[in-house]
């Protein structure tokens, strides 16, 4: 898979904040290339035919993984989320609401699912949006043995790095939602099992 690095910026104040949420953001996402060909990123390669649901991870499951799992839910995939530190029961971030309401997705309904909660199955495949957070599930033995990967290595530009939305700007928040957006038919159309 070809890892496209992101354009050189333009001489536009905000542009890295707009892209990128902010400059750590766009650091991160430069390390995630390297983290990614080095394979450093702590990636367990799933087996496409045995993946049966998709289990988007994220930091506190109220915005990108949120999003995720609504999204390809929509499309008749079979999908989880859960935070590595949620707050569990706590609503979808008002802002990615809004904004999710403007691409088609209804988030009013979804709840944070904590890490604790989440209840392993056979043939899930655990998306997270950073290659730290793959580290944290290696390091937890009850769910470590489980296949795992970056949702961006499925984004269009591949985006290892999905840098979190929760209190950025509106701008970055929509390009942080169309890019996971743009992930959805690619994981239908490599993970044809987990079609409900």
């Amino acid at each position: 898979m070809a890892i496209t690095p992101p354009p050189s910026p333009p001489d536009t104040p905000g542009w890295i904040d707009a892209r990128f949420g902010t400059a750590r953001g766009l650091v991160r996402l430069m390390l995630s290339y390297g983290e990614t060909a080095l394979r450093l990123a702590s990636v367990r390669a799933p087996d496409a035919a045995e993946v049966r649901r998709l289990v988007f991870v994220c930091h506190g499951n109220i915005c990108r993984s949120a999003f995720a799992d609504v999204a390809a839910a929509e499309v008749g995939l079979a999908t989880a989320s859960f935070g590595l530190s949620a707050a569990h029961g706590a609503p979808a971030h008002p802002p990615v609401v809004a904004i999710a309401g403007e691409m088609g997705i209804d988030l009013g309904r979804h709840r944070a699912t904590e890490r604790e909660a989440y209840q392993p199955q056979p043939g899930d495949l655990l998306l997270a949006m950073e290659a730290r957070q793959l580290r944290r599930i290696a390091a937890d033995a009850r769910l470590a043995h489980l296949p795992r990967t970056l949702l961006g290595l499925y984004t269009r530009p591949v985006l290892p790095h999905l840098h979190d939305p929760y209190r950025l700007n509106d701008p970055y928040t929509r390009a942080c939602l169309q890019r996971i957006a743009s992930a959805i038919p690619e994981l239908s159309s490599r993970f044809p099992k987990a079609a409900r």
